[in-house]
């Protein structure tokens, strides 16, 4: 879930995996899956997940990871819980998911970390515990983890599990930025046009928009029109204004839409 100011943590974030393309090694896997080799038995279910090398099947890259799970692999053991948050080859439970996650996360594994940190931010199954959310954030965070810092930009922003406070929310949004989470950037870029945690700076603003933008994130293909509209950190250009209001628009953004209206027809 994404909001304009806020960062919710994704929880399914594809795993990097040396998943063989080609169907002889993936009989290899498949040989050493059935030897027992709990790597092997992890990448075979995710490339069953990804239908990398075999059709997809989300049944079977469940039983494959089960398989490398119960065996107290920390990897098969987050999969396992993505699986069963979104019912994906099994029905979806998310007591299920939080026990998956937690035996992966108390190894210290820290896509886990932050995958239990938005079960509990989240609240899904009841689960709403801001406090254990930041811990698991934090955790994770502090392997690097871009999810678990947006996730405690988020709880600074908002004051959930912590109190509120507006220069560490932009702190790790800054972080979740820098290693390339665009709704993260474009969250900072909006925090330095109103001045929320940094001293407020449109060239700065413009910036962080800017790398939103070019990846996607229709808020701030918004903003940064707007910025181009009225010339806040920009030189002043109608055209780049409609440009970017253009591909906001496209992507429903219904504000935009009427702007993009009004500069086209010619209103101020």
């Amino acid at each position: 879930m994404r909001i304009l100011l806020l960062l919710a943590v994704a929880i399914l974030s594809p795993l990097v995996a040396n998943i063989p393309a080609r169907a002889t090694s993936v009989a290899q896997l498949e040989q050493a899956a059935k030897e027992g080799d709990i790597k092997a038995e992890t990448n075979l279910g995710l490339a069953y997940y990804y239908g990398q090398g075999v059709p997809q099947d989300y049944t079977q890259a469940v039983y494959w990871f089960r398989k490398a799970a119960e065996k107290g692999y920390a990897v098969a053991e987050d999969r396992l819980g993505v699986a069963y948050y979104y019912g994906l080859g099994v029905s979806k439970d998310y007591t299920q998911a939080v026990y998956w996650f937690r035996k992966a996360a108390e190894q210290g594994y820290a896509s886990a970390e932050a995958n239990l940190g938005a079960v509990y931010s989240e609240g899904e199954g009841g689960t709403h515990d801001y406090t254990q959310a930041v811990y698991w954030y934090r955790k994770a965070a502090a392997q690097g983890n871009v999810d678990a810092e947006g996730g405690l930009g988020l709880a600074y922003f908002k004051g959930q599990g912590v109190p509120q406070d507006y220069t560490q929310a932009a702190f790790w949004y800054w972080r979740a930025a820098n290693h390339g989470d665009a709704v993260a950037a474009s969250i900072l870029g909006h925090a330095y046009f109103r001045g929320l945690g940094v001293t407020p700076d449109y060239t700065q603003g413009v910036h962080w928009l800017r790398k939103a933008a070019e990846k996607g994130v229709p808020e701030a293909q918004h903003a940064l029109g707007v910025a181009y509209e009225y010339g806040r950190g920009v030189t002043r250009d109608s055209s780049e204004a409609i440009s970017w209001y253009r591909k906001a628009a496209a992507q429903g953004d219904a504000d935009a839409k009427k702007r993009l209206a009004r500069l086209e027809g010619g209103g101020n």
